[in-house]
């Protein structure tokens, strides 16, 4: 039984890895649209940047077909974007807009 659970468990895992990341692709364009719409590309623009990079590399690898390598830069770009968001918005309340 245990067995049977193992071998479940490793075949959900090797179908979810061998998927296409179209939910995690989506929320990294997201992530990038709110940073943008939050001021990054005036007030964090070197971190907005390695996202928009990120993404694209994302991209790449989505359509060469390594979804792998794809999710794994997705998530990057992601986390790269919110931290965008955050320093802009830090940035925000340091400096204001006149």
């Amino acid at each position: 039984m245990a067995k049977l659970i193992l071998s479940a468990l490793s075949l959900l895992a090797l179908t979810a890895c061998a998927s296409a990341p179209v939910q995690e692709m989506s929320d990294a364009r997201q992530a990038i649209y709110s940073a943008e719409a939050s001021g990054a590309l005036q007030r964090s623009p070197a971190t907005l940047m390695a996202a928009q990079h990120l993404l694209q590399k994302a991209q790449e690898r989505l359509e060469a077909g390594a979804y792998g390598q794809a999710r794994r830069y997705a998530l990057d770009a992601r986390e790269a974007a919110i931290e965008a968001r955050e320093q802009a918005m830090r940035n925000a309340v340091l400096r204001p807009a006149p």
